[in-house]
């Protein structure tokens, strides 16, 4: 199967994410979806979820086309399309890199390749490991205000005011976890895992950013 490298899934995206944002062009923005599915589905994703993200984004696509539509000024119907469309195009851009790729080897990739920090990488990974542990945590809070007769709801600040106090205790827990498995700030590690990038991966960013820069420009697709 092929598949990218997600330190280059990530430069893709941030190229070609910035030159979307500046280009007022349907035709591009529809390509930019086109093959971002089409990646997509070769690297067979949860297509639930894929199909939630797109239910989910359609009200939005919709209210953005339609205040265009009701309040903008010129060319309201090309606009409209056009600020519509993008929104997919990113959309379709980050589910190309969170859909296919998990944090870790996210986090590894990035680490080795694109020199994002020792300290950064294993901090937002463990973030990221305590997520279970947040959503737990924050059960038991409710179970515990349920029991003395407080309905906890997810829109209080009580109980993420709790909750970020356990993580406090949590941290130093996690600081001495590092340190005890020989995580030192500011030196060098070893990689007990080596992430291998193509050569010819590295090229592959660039050539997508100029083609679609190249196209805006000379063609000026609608």
């Amino acid at each position: 199967m092929f598949k990218l490298n997600p330190t280059i899934l990530v430069a893709i995206m941030l190229g070609i994410g910035i030159e979307t944002s500046f280009v007022r062009s349907i035709i591009l923005n529809g390509v930019v979806v086109l093959i971002s599915s089409v990646y997509l589905l070769t690297q067979r994703p949860n297509f639930k979820l894929v199909g939630l993200m797109i239910l989910i984004s359609f009200p939005l696509a919709f209210g953005t086309w339609w205040s265009f539509i009701a309040f903008g000024t010129g060319d309201t119907h090309h606009l409209a399309l056009v600020y519509a469309t993008r929104l997919y195009a990113y959309l379709f851009l980050g589910a190309a890199v969170t859909l296919t790729v998990s944090v870790k080897d996210l986090l590894t990739s990035l680490n080795q390749h694109a020199k994002v920090s020792n300290t950064f990488t294993y901090g937002l990974l463990a973030a990221f490991n305590l997520v279970p542990r947040v959503r737990r945590q924050v059960q038991i809070i409710r179970y515990a205000g349920a029991l003395r007769g407080v309905t906890y709801h997810l829109w209080q600040p009580q109980i993420y005011f709790k909750a970020i106090l356990s993580a406090l205790h949590w941290s130093d827990d996690l600081a001495i976890a590092m340190t005890s498995h020989g995580f030192s700030e500011g030196f060098p590690r070893t990689q007990t895992v080596t992430d291998h990038l193509p050569r010819w991966q590295w090229l592959l960013p660039v050539v997508l950013v100029l083609l679609y820069l190249l196209v805006a420009i000379i063609f000026k697709p609608w």
